[in-house]
């Protein structure tokens, strides 16, 4: 992302700021570098800016104060210390209190809070473009987050592709302390950490009546439909609520969208077609065209600052929402809660808790594309680095009774698959998690995985919220063959794939020598890279390579260590 490339950020704030000994010309380097942004707050060892006034939820004590910046912020002090703010909020926030300066983010870190360390200082930032201002040149490249990007297709941990911009991790705080002129990090267990859920035997009736409770405090919504459970669960709900509050008159407004997800079937947009006829929502189809996938997928890396290679699909969608101006009410983490997305059997039945984590890994990691893309020796230090920072993302949660699930969600959910409504809808529009709300969060979590095996527990909630709708046709069940072309497999793509896949095919030993013949086959060689697995390598190495593209000439030496 370039300047001039912001997003407008009018329903969450930007927001940057330093703690502890800052030097003001440095913080005034990084205002300058990013969205406009006015002063909130200031102290001898805090500064808080924001592109929109931030009214202080709590300013007990003279000279002290807490903020919090997000989709859902609160209006007063929620008791207890940042980490109740973090977990009923999903807020990141800066404290300023006499004993010291605390930096924190969200229980998930959904909303990214990045940083730089400076001496004894940090500076942050809700980007990581701007902190890159304050970076030494060349900047380093932090290949650990390249591979988990490759493999996963998401970093972890604090990685960035950067080695001095770190991402500061969810239910975690930077505190700088005033007496002891240090800073120190809290990593904290968030409430559904520490407070294990034990099965209630809640039916799908307890929990549609809870995701109901989650939609109260809105009555104008967008809900995109698409062909699988979450949305048209979400979708049913949102109809009765229309009901309960008085139908057309009285009731919630409620628009739904479809888009096409690119999969090469477009059972999405058929299937909503049923889903909202059913529920007598006004339905629009957001079209896509194969011949502006290059833009679309050049805007989506860029706006996600190259950290995933999902969504590019999603991009033409985003802007049409953005103009739109509705909250969207979103299925994040509806998957890992409710259908054990990703949580295989041999997950489940492992006899140990190293067996358990590895068949988890595997099931998130990319599985192989119909030929060999990493060289052996890239291969095997990515495999080894990325199992290594993924037992250090997890290592809270060994043991828990809901591991599987909240490994899922606090790795690629998080990191990954939030990045669509986080920073793609949002900053224009407002998010809406209703799976997420703390009374479904917990109750959901509570039901044993066995339960959700094959989608049996999220069958029972969808015939508690609308039973006609939950027996339509639905992409999480078996597909008919409707096959349409994939935009990012077009012409246009191909030849923009291609030149991204021949800048990837600069770093030494990156690629195998079977890649490497497609590189040399030219765009038509991308015609092969059609199935699933497939796709996800092609899109991971052509982020890569639009992010070496535009950083090339800022960049420090770009040998790997496995070329070492």
């Amino acid at each position: 992302m370039r300047k001039g490339e912001w997003p407008r950020f009018t329903a969450r704030p930007y927001v940057c700021g330093a703690v502890g000994p800052f030097d003001q010309a440095r913080l005034d380097l990084l205002a300058r570098s990013g969205p406009a942004v006015q002063a909130v707050h200031s102290g001898t060892a805090a500064a808080l800016l924001s592109s929109h006034p931030l009214v202080p939820y709590d300013q007990a004590e003279p000279g002290a104060a807490a903020f919090a910046w997000g989709d859902r912020r609160p209006v007063r002090r929620v008791g207890g210390d940042w980490l109740s703010v973090a977990e009923d909020y999903e807020a990141p926030g800066l404290i300023d209190e006499p004993d010291g300066v605390t930096l924190h983010t969200g229980g998930f870190g959904l909303v990214d809070v990045y940083y730089l360390r400076d001496g004894d200082a940090v500076y942050f930032s809700g980007l990581i473009e701007p902190l890159l201002a304050l970076a030494r040149r060349p900047y380093e490249v932090n290949w650990d987050a390249w591979a988990a990007i490759l493999k996963l297709t998401y970093p972890l941990l604090e990685d960035t592709p950067y080695r001095q911009v770190r991402r500061l991790p969810g239910a975690t705080a930077l505190t700088w302390s005033r007496a002891g002129r240090r800073l120190r990090i809290d990593r904290r267990a968030p409430r559904w950490v520490r407070e294990e859920q034990v099965d209630r035997k809640l039916t799908g009736d307890d929990l549609v009546a809870l995701l109901h409770e989650a939609l109260k405090p809105y009555d104008r919504v967008l809900v995109p439909v698409s062909g699988g459970y979450d949305s048209r669960l979400l979708a049913s709900v949102a109809v009765a609520a229309k009901m309960d509050r008085g139908g057309a008159a009285g009731g919630i407004d409620i628009e739904s969208w479809t888009t096409s997800p690119d999969d090469g079937l477009d059972n999405d947009i058929d299937f909503a077609r049923y889903i909202t006829r059913e529920l007598g929502i006004p339905h629009r189809i957001v079209p896509q065209y194969a011949e502006k996938y290059p833009q679309e997928a050049l805007w989506a890396a860029r706006r996600l600052e190259y950290l995933t290679s999902h969504h590019a699909w999603y991009s033409p969608f985003a802007r049409e929402v953005h103009a739109g101006g509705r909250p969207v009410i979103d299925g994040l983490a509806g998957g890992p809660l409710m259908k054990n997305f990703l949580i295989t059997a041999d997950a489940v039945g492992a006899g140990t808790g190293t067996s358990r984590r590895e068949a988890l890994l595997t099931a998130l990691t990319t599985s192989e594309a119909h030929l060999p893309v990493l060289g052996d020796a890239a291969l095997t230090w990515m495999d080894d680095r990325v199992r290594t920072a993924f037992a250090a993302a997890t290592s809270m949660l060994h043991g828990h009774r809901s591991e599987l699930p909240l490994s899922v969600l606090h790795t690629r959910t998080a990191r990954g698959i939030a990045r669509s409504p986080v920073n793609l809808v949002g900053p224009e529009v407002t998010p809406v998690f209703p799976f997420l709300h703390p009374d479904f969060f917990d109750a959901a979590l509570s039901v044993p995985v066995d339960r959700k095996e094959g989608g049996r527990f999220y069958r029972e909630i969808l015939r508690a919220a609308n039973p006609r709708v939950a027996t339509l046709p639905s992409t999480n069940g078996a597909l008919p063959h409707r096959r349409v072309p994939l935009r990012s497999n077009g012409p246009a793509a191909r030849e923009w794939n291609h030149r991204m896949l021949a800048k990837a095919a600069s770093i030494p030993g990156l690629l195998s020598p079977q890649m490497l013949e497609v590189v040399s086959g030219g765009p038509d060689a991308l015609t092969a890279f059609g199935s699933w697995n497939s796709r996800f390598w092609l899109r991971s190495l052509v982020v890569f390579g639009s992010w070496l593209t535009d950083y090339e000439d800022l960049l420090a030496d770009l040998t790997p260590p496995w070329a070492t």
